[in-house]
């Protein structure tokens, strides 16, 4: 008997049983609205439905779309872009397939950040006081620059009064601590953390200043498509449990009771702030549980990416926003209860 069980373990460790698992590689941003993924990966979503899926941090979802060309990157999930809609233009097939986060009232995703000693000493009153200041942003043509783009309109000012400079979401917080930028507008956790250790004073959040942007997104390259579809079906079910399991922890806006604990620990395990405290505090991403896409946000960021001079072409928004795998996936599913 004992030599038959052994037999047997050896046969469920085997390469052949192994290799049953499709693998998967995700591009993420290292942001709260990466939850979805988090939450599908810890609790075995991804593993139930035969993927073998590796997250890999990016500073921005425009340093995705080179290896997305290339074929060494499957999904990415973060904001569109200029990069991406360029891609589009050129005939590179990538697709928006699914909401990663939204600002309406109240929900807002990132923040209007300045130095905590500008507030102090006065030299940040109003908008207007941005002139001159060095402003943390993630890479160019991000969509978080559209966010800076309504905010300078707001102040009445161009992108020619202040100096941008470009860095991840974490590395946005180090460089206010730092005193080495003026202002940031870092995403969640990254812009409650700044503000939590006294380098940072909150201006404003991006549901005011831009209301309902689709500033992050999921989607897949064409390559993963055509040659994965399964696992691409397979994902996105994946992944819209573990966005429903995120919803089912919100109340009021924020993550509360037990199931938001629970998501709270999986937020402070995955992403780089670890601090619970912070991730209680925070307003919750408003990431939709059937995964909509608001698609005239995207098509103004567009607009706002055209302007600045940073679209190579004609972009056809129609091809880069494929709906099929979240509609399947609710299909399958089924629409979503708030518990």
């Amino acid at each position: 008997m004992k030599s038959i069980l052994t037999a047997l373990a050896l046969v469920a460790l085997s390469p052949t049983t192994l290799s049953a698992q499709t693998a998967v590689t995700v591009g993420i941003a290292n942001s709260a609205t990466d939850v979805g993924v988090f939450v599908a990966d810890k609790r075995g979503y991804f593993r139930s439905e035969g993927l073998d899926v590796t997250l890999t941090p990016f500073d921005a979802g425009a340093r995705m779309i080179a290896p997305f060309a290339s074929g060494d990157l499957d999904i990415g999930a973060a904001g569109p872009s200029a990069a991406l809609y360029n891609a589009v233009a050129r005939g590179i097939d990538i697709r928006v397939v699914a909401d990663k986060g939204s600002t309406p009232a109240g929900r807002p995703i990132s923040y209007l950040l300045v130095r905590k000693d500008h507030v102090d000493s006065g030299r940040y009153k109003t908008l207007a006081d941005l002139k001159g200041m060095k402003i943390a942003n993630s890479a160019p043509g991000a969509s978080a620059n559209t966010v800076l783009a309504k905010l300078l309109q707001k102040a009445g000012l161009s992108v020619a009064d202040v100096e941008r400079v470009y860095l991840g979401f974490p590395q946005q917080a180090l460089a206010l601590q730092n005193k080495a930028v003026d202002a940031a507008l870092p995403v969640e956790p990254a812009a409650s953390a700044a503000v939590r250790d006294g380098s940072a004073a909150r201006i404003a959040g991006d549901d005011t200043i831009y209301p309902d942007h689709q500033i992050a997104t999921i989607f897949y390259s064409g390559q993963f498509i055509a040659k994965k579809p399964e696992a691409a079906r397979k994902f996105m079910r994946a992944y819209l449990r573990g966005v429903r399991d995120y919803n089912d922890g919100i109340v009021d806006g924020h993550l509360r009771g037990d199931k938001g604990e629970a998501i709270i620990a999986i937020l402070a395990e995955y992403s780089t702030i670890k601090d619970p405290a912070i991730h209680r505090a925070i307003s919750a991403a408003n990431i939709d549980p059937d995964g909509k896409v608001n698609v005239a946000s995207l098509a103004e960021d567009l607009s706002i990416f055209a302007s600045e001079g940073l679209i190579e072409g004609k972009v056809d928004l129609a091809r880069a926003v494929d709906m099929t795998f979240v509609n399947a996936a609710v299909k399958e599913l089924g629409p979503y209860k708030k518990p």
